[in-house]
């Protein structure tokens, strides 16, 4: 959310996003960082009140991030986004200075956690090394204009020209054992937003950023197992754990020949489902 704007901000909870991000970078032009650094505190109580988790995106260190962090840091943000991060030392470095803070503001050692954003092709062949740079990095986040601008790439709807990277992130991030934060969908349109979103999900990630708000529901409602899709996974898993037992290498399910992919599909699915207390 645009980090001056009072109105957007004290809007966000509505939005029904997961983490509530303070967007200072991007978003807030440089005369209006202190507007936005005043706004910090009570808003992420706000924030944390309504059930989601409060982050804030700094600057980058050469661009005032320093200056942005000890701003918000007595609003204790549960994690720091750092933009256009393409080696490690640079969240070593924001590692070092959120602990000064902590340690100063008498804010549990540890506690405020990471969410490197890749936002080129130098960072995104780095993304294993950034990710395992602090154990406080508990996602990344992978850029969508940014990175088509880095690759000279011409943007369209169907985001072609970053399936290479994004599929690229999610191997990297997975390796390194963080969650992949799949880029935003950045035109407003839903029936876009919801062909990205499932292309994400196939893809394995399991979480995905919005810049409009209104695409925050349509994002958990696809990234969110459905109860028929979790029906569905039971039969299918119940079907071939039986025809297993009996010594069947597949056995068929409403007129579909389950084998093991499918059946891994669903394992994960019910998983995933009991993850988020639904099943």
């Amino acid at each position: 959310m645009p980090g001056a704007d009072a109105q957007a901000l004290a809007a966000a909870p509505a939005s029904g996003a997961d983490v509530l991000c303070q967007e200072l970078e991007d978003f807030t032009p440089a005369e209006r960082r202190p507007e936005a650094h005043a706004l910090a505190p009570e808003l992420y109580d706000r924030w944390r009140e309504a059930g989601a988790v409060a982050a804030v995106r700094i600057n980058p260190f050469a661009d005032g991030g320093e200056d942005d962090l000890a701003a918000v840091m007595p609003g204790r943000p549960d994690a720091v986004f750092l933009p256009k991060v393409d080696r490690p030392e640079q969240i070593e470095a924001l590692e070092r200075a959120i602990g000064a803070h902590e340690t100063a503001l008498g804010i549990a050692a540890g506690s405020t956690e990471i969410i490197p954003n890749v936002e080129s092709a130098y960072g995104l062949i780095r993304t294993f090394s950034i990710a395992r740079a602090s154990r406080r990095v508990t996602a990344c986040l992978v850029a969508s204009e940014d990175m088509a601008a880095d690759l000279g790439a011409e943007r369209s709807k169907d985001g072609a020209e970053l399936a290479y990277a994004r599929a690229r992130f999610h191997l990297e991030c997975v390796a390194a054992g963080v969650l992949s934060v799949d880029c935003p969908y950045t035109w407003g349109d839903e029936a876009g937003a919801r062909g990205e979103a499932l292309h994400a999900r196939r893809l394995g990630y399991r979480a995905k950023s919005v810049v409009a708000p209104g695409h925050a529901v349509l994002i958990n409602e696809i990234f969110t197992p459905s109860e028929a899709e979790i029906v569905n996974a039971k039969a299918i898993s119940a079907a071939f754990e039986a025809a297993r037992a009996k010594g069947a290498v597949n056995v068929e399910h409403d007129g579909n020949l389950i084998e093991l992919p499918t059946y891994s599909t669903a394992i994960r699915l019910l998983e995933r489902a009991k993850a988020f207390e639904l099943a």
